[in-house]
């Protein structure tokens, strides 16, 4: 089996104790947003073009560089290796933006309670990242 590696970036939105995830209905999956990094484009940009797409929220700002996992699976075939790079961010208006609609037919953005956000998610990764999220949010966060 071949491997495929490649590098993914995405963000978790914090807002007033709220936390933004995606149901994606079609693969029965709640997740956090994120994406393939481009060519010339850094992982914090990533992060922020993503999660802006995959939710339409538009004025977002990084607060804390939530680090990189690296995530193995198998799928069609293949062995794939995804380094994934993490954000928390902030919304700094309520403006959005149309979403693409490849990613509103994919992604039902929805906010929830950040304390129970983490278990919600389908993936283990995905749920340490929240929670780690959930932990630099309450250190950082206006008092």
């Amino acid at each position: 089996m071949d491997t495929i590696e490649y590098v993914a970036a995405g963000g978790v939105i914090i807002d007033k104790g709220q936390m933004l995830l995606l149901d994606r209905p079609r693969r029965g999956e709640i997740r956090l947003p994120k994406g393939h990094v481009d060519p010339g484009e850094s992982a914090d940009e990533t992060a922020l073009r993503e999660t802006t797409e995959e939710s339409g929220y538009a004025d977002l700002e990084i607060v804390a560089d939530l680090g990189e996992r690296i995530v193995e699976f198998d799928s069609e075939g293949h062995h794939y290796r995804r380094t994934e790079h993490y954000y928390l961010l902030r919304k700094m208006s309520d403006r959005q933006l149309p979403r693409p609609t490849n990613d509103n037919e994919q992604f039902r953005p929805f906010w929830t309670p950040m304390a129970g956000a983490a278990n919600l998610l389908t993936y283990a990764a995905e749920q340490e990242v929240a929670a780690h999220a959930v932990n630099v949010y309450s250190q950082t966060a206006p008092k």
